[in-house]
């Protein structure tokens, strides 16, 4: 059974994408909670052009560092793992998570295990929006089996945050 990893990461904005189209995005967010329901779908499909156009803009370590460091953490995930690992973002980047495990399940992927570098509960990307998609990608795949490897137990957060301590004292 082939395994692929799927690693949910947030996503960051660049910092050369153009500041007026910005400033679009997140004011078109605003106007389609208060518009009205018939004058949503083309506002949802504005945001929609702007959320590709943001997400398929060219990374770089300069840019985006959030973005390079997502894909060394994979790169050292896959290595202590043997298995493939796709990384996939909440927002801002692409792929989209929904696109990340459809890209896992493209290349053969028979289990997905979905895990994601937020370690506390009580964030909505962990608690609702990934649940969410691998919930969607279920239906979409049904023969495929989808684990999601989260929470993190707290004993398993203080250990990595008291590892992390040690480093830094004598």
């Amino acid at each position: 059974m082939k395994t692929v990893i799927v690693l949910a990461t947030h996503g960051a904005l660049p910092s050369d994408f153009p500041r007026q189209e910005l400033e679009e995005l997140f004011s078109l967010r605003a106007q389609i909670r208060r518009a009205l329901p018939e004058d949503r779908p083309l506002l949802e499909q504005h945001l929609r052009e702007l959320d590709r156009r943001v997400r398929t803009w060219p990374r770089t370590p300069a840019n985006d560092p959030f973005y390079t460091a997502s894909q060394e953490i994979a790169t050292r995930l896959r290595g202590l793992t043997g298995k493939e690992v796709i990384v996939a973002f909440n927002e801002f980047c692409a792929p989209s998570l929904e696109e990340g495990l459809d890209i896992a399940v493209q290349r053969g992927a028979q289990h997905i295990v979905v895990l994601t570098p937020m370690l506390t509960r009580g964030g909505e990307h962990a608690e609702k929006e990934i649940p969410a998609a691998i919930e969607q990608a279920r239906e979409r795949h049904p023969d495929v089996t989808f684990t999601y490897a989260w929470p993190f137990s707290d004993e398993a957060i203080a250990a990595f945050l008291a590892a992390q301590i040690a480093r830094f004292t004598v």
